[in-house]
């Protein structure tokens, strides 16, 4: 199938190109081009070479006066010279050009015609245009005949390195981005996740600069309207607990928040896989079959049944489907104002309660601050839970300072009088090591409790050590789990622990205080 679409003015030429081409014709590609298997389920099996995750230390922007002043450089914003941008991209560019065939993917970020942007994959894996035909919202016939110009093109040239000898970069993998071009170029990497990601920095740029909030949170409603957001890092549960038979899912993972409402960014889900069950994760299980990407996951040669206990490549392991896959979603993507705002943290010191009612502060504070924890093993030289602090649950992919998505989401919440909540998904009665991890039947029957209403007029107990108000009953939960240092056998140990953590806390925020005022500052721990 040779498309219509002229690519020659990205100076590619040549080549056969593919656009927008069915799943089963990618299929067929992986298989008998990239050795990609297809298992049990009908899932497409495949593998990212040496790449098993993002690689955020190669991800550059390009500075230019435009756009310098509002973005936050530094560790996540490392800047990139205009020059060594093009020559990244002429790399790519004369790699695809040696390529028999490619694939252009045209797909919308977004769900509303108002805000979302036109976005074209360029590509040559045949595993990495089913994803994103996956990941963004797929045009119709007549939207895709009459795409016109894209706002934004990703040239993955995954198989091929950058310089690492060239100036800013320091490995042969760069991600680079350049927002007065349109342009964003991977090179030296072949992990799907950083197209993706890619597209979410782009909307994190582009959200806020028109007022909006850009959201790394999952969100679902009720059968009465009422939507719920779910902010949390990887491991957390936001993509778990999203995903319930009673509410309807709008996405996992990327929204920005409207004058309308919640709209979802994609139009697929991409979930983690590692010790999938179907009995703790339903919708997820049934969702990877025909169409569905997995990515990294080791399956048995004879049977082609999928090991998601296997972590022998990597614990990263995914599965990316289409948005419908899931039986309760809601079609189109979106929906009003939130009236719960979630914020999930994995405690792997054991010591935060599991639920926790805030106050307009307290969330502001708790947004900005983006706790969750690693435990030992995840990495290599993690010996013992270790504190990871992610302004606004998504460091990596803000542009903005983070104050500046904090200010839109206080707005926002005086504004729709939204409520906010930090649960704990981590461990219960003891560190890592020592206690165990909180039962996700707990975590739901929370999640159900703030949903009905029931925890916001439960009575609380503050904690004096992270300065929360607790909640004291919660149906289905047994009433010790709710207070954690109830189920330390060390109330010394426990003691000393929540210390170090809210040490830890303040620690962390002492870079917002110019920024974030007395009133923030005196709501996280004391």
């Amino acid at each position: 199938m040779q498309s219509e679409i002229d690519l020659s003015v990205y100076g590619l030429s040549g080549c056969r190109v593919l656009r927008n081409p069915s799943p089963a014709r990618l299929y067929e590609d992986a298989i008998t081009r990239e050795q990609s298997a297809i298992a049990s389920t009908g899932a497409l099996i495949n593998n990212s070479g040496e790449k098993t995750g993002r690689s955020p230390k190669d991800k550059r922007i390009v500075e230019h006066p435009d756009s310098s002043g509002n973005i936050w450089w530094g560790s996540v914003n490392i800047k990139l010279k205009e020059e060594i941008f093009i020559s990244n991209r002429q790399r790519a560019i004369d790699y695809l050009n040696t390529r028999d065939q490619i694939y252009v993917i045209d797909g919308f970020a977004g769900w509303d015609t108002k805000y979302r942007i036109k976005v074209r994959i360029i590509c040559e894996r045949a595993y990495h245009a089913l994803f994103m035909l996956n990941m963004l919202v797929r045009p119709s016939v007549d939207e895709l005949r009459n795409f016109g110009k894209p706002d934004y093109v990703i040239f993955n040239a995954g198989r091929f390195t950058a310089d690492p000898n060239a100036e800013g970069l320091t490995s042969p993998t760069s991600v680079a981005l350049s927002f007065e071009r349109g342009e964003f170029v991977i090179l030296g990497t072949q992990y799907a996740g950083e197209m993706k990601k890619g597209v979410f920095t782009i909307m994190n740029y582009l959200m806020p600069k028109q007022g909006l909030l850009s959201m790394h949170c999952s969100a679902n409603e009720g059968k009465s309207g009422d939507v719920s957001l779910f902010f949390g890092l990887s491991g957390t549960g936001k993509t778990t607990l999203s995903a319930e038979a009673n509410r309807r899912l709008i996405g996992d993972d990327e929204h920005y928040w409207t004058e309308n409402g919640i709209v979802n960014i994609e139009g697929g889900c991409y979930a983690k896989c590692i010790n999938l069950r179907a009995e703790s994760e339903p919708e997820i299980f049934q969702a990877i079959r025909y169409g569905t990407v997995l990515e990294n996951t080791v399956y048995d040669e004879t049977t082609r049944v999928v090991d998601y206990d296997d972590a022998s490549l990597t614990e990263n392991t995914r599965a990316s489907y289409p948005v419908e896959y899931i039986p309760n979603v809601k079609l189109p993507c979106f929906g009003g104002h939130p009236k719960n705002i979630i914020f999930l943290t994995c405690d792997a010191f054991g010591v935060m309660p599991p639920a926790s009612r805030l106050s307009p502060e307290q969330a502001m504070y708790h947004f900005m601050s983006g706790y969750t924890a690693k435990v030992a093993g995840t990495e290599v030289g993690v010996t013992e839970p270790e504190a990871t602090f992610s302004a606004c649950f998504g460091a990596a992919f803000l542009v903005w300072h983070p104050a500046k998505y904090a200010e839109i989401l206080a707005h926002n919440m005086a504004k729709y009088d939204a409520k906010a909540w930090l649960i704990n998904t981590g461990w219960s009665g003891g560190a890592y090591g020592v206690g165990k991890r909180l039962s996700i039947k707990y975590t739901r029957a929370i999640i159900d409790a703030i949903h009905s209403g029931e925890l916001n007029n439960a009575p609380t107990v503050h904690d004096d050590v992270f300065n929360l108000d607790v909640p004291t009953v919660c149906p289905n939960v047994p009433n010790d789990v709710l207070i954690p240092k109830n189920l330390w056998a060390d109330k010394v140990a426990f003691d000393a622990t929540a210390k170090k953590l809210a040490d830890l806390f303040r620690q962390n925020f002492a870079k917002y205080e110019d920024v974030a005022g007395e009133a923030i500052k005196n709501a996280g721990p004391m």
